[in-house]
């Protein structure tokens, strides 16, 4: 689905159906140097059980035109946009990583306009090493390596996700060589690091949160561990009302080492039948 946002095009994958105005919609947001895709079996299965999808490219990722967000409170404010150009006035807002900050902004920033956030591999501060932040300017082929060293727990996904058998760490290298290439204008990669590590307003933003939340880990995740968290998830705890902590069996990338998992309890969050 094409929408316009800010005199760009943005791209938002529907999960292979038609948007319905009557249906609820969730919005799917992703981490650094990804895109739509890392989502692709969670979009399809809300998509065909009662939920309109808009799995976003963030600007200046891949479809979707620039400039790349530099703060976090930038991206949530055009994920409003989005909300906006696609005629959507409230939705559950869902995201990873990078996409799990952008999140809880918007759900901080706009609380009319989210009924539910999910917060996928999240942590607060969600600080990035020097080395890292230099290489994903400067060697962006190291990074891509380390950060899918330190993210994968698994090598092959299971069946449910992006096939029996895929070689994750190698798809995942692939796609972020994708996203990087798209836009030889900015610093992509970097770009979305250096937002995360800059972001200060965490802990303020999960005290004005109005909607339920639920908390996706990875047990093995060593991007953002869940001790990393805990401050965070304490504080929507004395402010949002309801938090739900789930842990599922992987490292960082829950949608696709543990794409079940992480699906069932989405939709437990959202009140769909989960799948068997």
């Amino acid at each position: 689905m094409w929408l316009t946002v800010d005199q760009r095009r943005v791209y938002a994958y529907t999960g292979g159906k038609a948007f319905q105005p009557q249906q609820p919609t969730v919005v799917f947001v992703h981490g650094v140097l990804n895109d739509h895709s890392v989502w692709i079996l969670q979009s399809r299965y809300l998509a065909n059980h009662g939920w309109n999808v808009l799995a976003v490219d963030l600007p200046g990722h891949l479809q979707s035109e620039g400039p790349v967000p530099q703060t976090v409170e930038a991206a949530a404010d055009w994920v409003v946009r989005v909300l906006d150009a696609a005629g959507v006035d409230r939705a559950a807002v869902v995201g990873h990583s990078w996409g799990s900050l952008i999140t809880l902004e918007t759900a901080a920033r706009h609380p009319a306009r989210v009924s539910h956030a999910g917060l996928v591999g999240t942590a607060f501060p969600m600080a990035v090493s020097e080395v890292l932040l230099r290489d994903a300017r400067d060697n962006p082929e190291a990074a891509i390596h380390l950060i899918n060293v330190f993210s994968r727990a698994t090598l092959c996904a299971p069946p449910s996700a992006l096939g029996p058998g895929t070689w994750v760490f190698g798809a995942a290298r692939a796609l972020n060589r994708r996203v990087l290439r798209a836009n030889p204008h900015e610093p992509v990669f970097y770009l979305g690091f250096k937002a995360c590590n800059d972001y200060a307003n965490g802990l303020n933003a999960a005290a004005q949160v109005q909607c339920p939340v639920l908390v996706i880990h990875g047990e093995q995740d060593q991007m953002t561990p869940p001790r990393a968290a805990k401050t965070l998830v304490s504080t929507l705890r004395a402010h949002a009302p309801a938090v739900t902590e789930v842990t599922v069996p992987c490292g960082h990338h829950q949608m696709n080492e543990a794409p079940l998992e992480t699906l069932n309890a989405l939709c437990q969050f959202l009140g769909t039948q989960p799948r068997q």
